[in-house]
């Protein structure tokens, strides 16, 4: 069996973020959303995967190389454009060959992994697994209806009225049935060819489609909120360890990840938090559900439940930073003159909340 993850696409809900960088690196508890995927197809003990790639593909090879990291053998797919789901299955067909595969899109989260749902696969040698989760807002979804017996009946992409509230996880596994599938398929309204559609084909042709609905947490963090939640989440399943330096004057709460080469100086951490290699922490407080990324520096200021990027820094803010993402070489800071006024550089797609 083989792995393909989706790599590809612009980002938009996570501009400016992904102005800059690809949405798949925005690293959260420190680690790039990324390398959840790759760790989770080694953990399912497959070992040769293709990366689709686009526009972002420096930066996703400078950041993967050539997998050995996590033993893996990875190559890399181009996408000449996010033309859907199914297109990039196409474009991966070569590469995949007649094994079966995992599909998982680059940016989502799956707490417990993916090896239950592939050794399943490999008893059962379906046409297709499709992995489903129970969503508050479906219709931002692809959506599937089960019949009576738990059988898949129906997809259908980001429908306005959904018929369930069962949204389609970004893991699928496929046999190579599927390449037919998506061949067979036209663009949607969007220009797109959809995944759904491809399932939707092997379905009405009498294809064996199997779904499993997740009992854990998952997240595509696609959306601020979302990249907020899933770092949320990892934090919390993070074990207390201190490598860097801390100082009799700091007090530290919870589990709190203060990595080497970090410096905590007359400050409170209240975790679950990570403070990442190199970064000091001077005269402030960071509260729970916080990650800050290596090479940063936090003084005189509050912040909490946010996702700091390498290399930023934010000086004597006088209210505390909260719900925030602040991007790479960064600066937050407060200016004691008069008259008192804000003064943001803010770019393109940004939000500024002032309260």
């Amino acid at each position: 069996m083989k792995g393909l993850i989706l790599s590809g696409g612009k980002g938009t809900r996570l501009r400016p973020i992904t102005h800059t960088s690809a949405k798949q690196l925005v690293p959260v508890a420190n680690q790039p959303v990324l390398f959840y995927g790759l760790e989770a197809m080694r953990r399912a003990e497959i070992t040769d995967v293709g990366i689709i790639v686009g526009h972002t593909h420096e930066e996703i090879r400078a950041a993967v190389g050539d997998g050995s990291k996590w033993d893996l053998r990875v190559e890399y797919i181009h996408q000449e454009a996010p033309l859907g789901l199914a297109h990039a299955v196409l474009c991966a067909e070569e590469y995949i060959g007649d094994e079966p595969f995992v599909m998982y899109l680059g940016d989502n989260l799956i707490l417990n992994g993916i090896v239950d749902f592939v050794d399943r696969f490999r008893d059962e040698q379906p046409n297709a697994l499709i992995l489903l989760a129970h969503v508050k807002h479906p219709e931002q979804f692809g959506v599937a209806e089960l019949d009576a017996i738990g059988r898949v009946v129906c997809l259908v992409e980001k429908p306005p009225v959904p018929k369930s509230d069962l949204a389609l996880v970004g893991v699928y596994l496929f046999n190579h049935s599927i390449f037919d599938a998506c061949k067979s398929i036209k663009p949607s309204a969007r220009n797109e060819l959809e995944i759904t559609d491809a399932i939707q084909y092997l379905i009405d042709h009498d294809a064996y489609v199997d779904a499993h609905i997740i009992d854990g947490w998952w997240k595509d963090t696609g959306k601020l909120e979302d990249m907020l939640e899933a770092n949320r989440m990892i934090l919390d399943t993070l074990e207390p360890m201190i490598l860097g330096e801390v100082d009799g004057s700091s007090e530290i709460h919870g589990k709190v990840v203060v990595q080497k080469g970090a410096r905590v100086i007359r400050s409170t951490l209240r975790g679950p938090l990570i403070v990442g290699e190199n970064t000091q922490v001077v005269d402030s407080y960071v509260g729970p559900f916080t990650s800050i990324d290596h090479g940063c520096r936090i003084e005189g200021s509050e912040i909490e439940h946010s996702i700091v990027l390498a290399d930023s820094v934010i000086l004597h803010v006088g209210s505390r930073v909260e719900d925030s993402l602040i991007g790479r070489n960064a600066s937050v800071s407060k200016c004691n003159g008069r008259p008192s006024a804000y003064r943001v550089m803010v770019g393109d797609h940004s939000r500024v909340e002032i309260r």
